[in-house]
């Protein structure tokens, strides 16, 4: 299989060609060559924010094409119209965020989605630019060529975001840990790893449509996740499990300051720990344990120095260690 990648030196794209190469298929990464892509591919050049950015696309055929944009979704429709003729189908790792908030539990992928969302609109925010990608990725290679990726909360090595990143540095500092309860807790999540794999499936068996990519729900809670960090990271640690009551009336945001943690039974769990994710099953979705993902994830954070990357478009997330403190001597 010949694979075109638009990005592929950062965790989604990243994933993908390595997984790629591990099958071995012919590779081919566009990127504006700031990072080096895995050794085995073959690299070209563009930034498709300037005029003549696609310009090394001119020439050149491919099986399958996977695309990671997160910004204005005119850049995914002037690539996908350059492409239909010249390859076979176009993968969009697009998000659950395109759905209309909030998102009742147990959604699937008819549930309503954002409106405004338009596909040669410049940027926006990340719902509509996600959705008007996806009209435009379906626009430019038909809806029987064209699958959309609707990943939701995605961990794994090479994570450029800061979630997963965040737990384990702050956990294996030790001491006292602001957990946020309850212990039990259902998460969705995503290894990149697996998404990855499901991509390449999908792209052998000839899929088309959207498809939520997430874990099932049951598959890891928030106990299971910071368990995990605190196995690989020595065991220092003594998570202090709070309730969501103390934590929310401390003004600690969930999700950004507390990552991956919402509170149960609201809007937001709703949308981001509760979707149906059996399309994506029934067509090979399989995720690995959440222990493998933080031990992995661990492991690369050591082999890189312990400072993960972090996007420039997304701001860091944490929890100040002066109000985890303050909270964890009320609590």
């Amino acid at each position: 299989m010949r694979l075109l990648v638009l990005g592929g030196t950062e965790f989604a794209g990243r994933a993908v060609v390595e997984a790629a190469l591990g099958r071995g298929w012919e590779v081919t990464v566009l990127n504006r060559g700031r990072r080096q892509p895995p050794p085995g591919v073959q690299a070209l050049q563009g930034d498709r924010t300037t005029p003549g950015g696609l310009e090394a696309l001119f020439e050149g055929t491919w099986d399958v094409v996977v695309d990671t944009w997160s910004a204005a979704p005119r850049a995914v429709r002037e690539t996908a119209r350059l492409l239909r003729g010249r390859a076979g189908r176009y993968v969009y790792v697009s998000s659950c965020s395109v759905y209309a908030w909030p998102a009742p539990a147990g959604y699937a992928e008819d549930a309503p989605l954002v409106e405004g969302a338009e596909p040669d609109a410049g940027q926006t925010d990340y719902a509509r630019d996600k959705r008007g990608a996806e009209i435009a990725a379906v626009e430019g290679f038909g809806a029987d060529r064209s699958v959309l990726v609707r990943a939701g909360l995605i961990l794994g090595p090479y994570e450029n975001i800061g979630r997963l990143p965040w737990w384990l540095a702050r956990i294996a500092r030790g001491g006292p840990v602001l957990a946020p309860g309850p212990r039990d807790l259902p998460l969705q999540y995503v290894d990149v790893r697996d998404m990855a794999k499901w991509i390449l499936g999908a792209a052998e068996r000839e899929l088309s449509g959207p498809y939520n990519m997430i874990s099932p729900q049951g598959h890891a809670t928030i106990g299971s996740l910071l368990e995990a960090c605190v196995h690989v990271t020595g065991g220092a640690a003594d998570l202090r499990w709070t309730a969501p009551e103390v934590i929310l009336e401390a003004g600690i945001e969930p999700w950004t300051q507390l990552p991956v943690w919402v509170p149960p039974n609201s809007d937001m769990h709703d949308s981001l720990h509760s979707a149906d994710v059996s399309r994506a099953l029934a067509t090979g979705l399989a995720c690995r344990p959440v222990e493998e993902t933080v031990a992995d994830t661990w492991k690369w954070l050591r082999d890189i120095g312990g400072s993960a990357p972090q996007r420039p478009d997304r701001p860091s997330p944490g929890l100040d260690p002066a109000v985890e403190e303050e909270v964890l001597r009320g609590a």
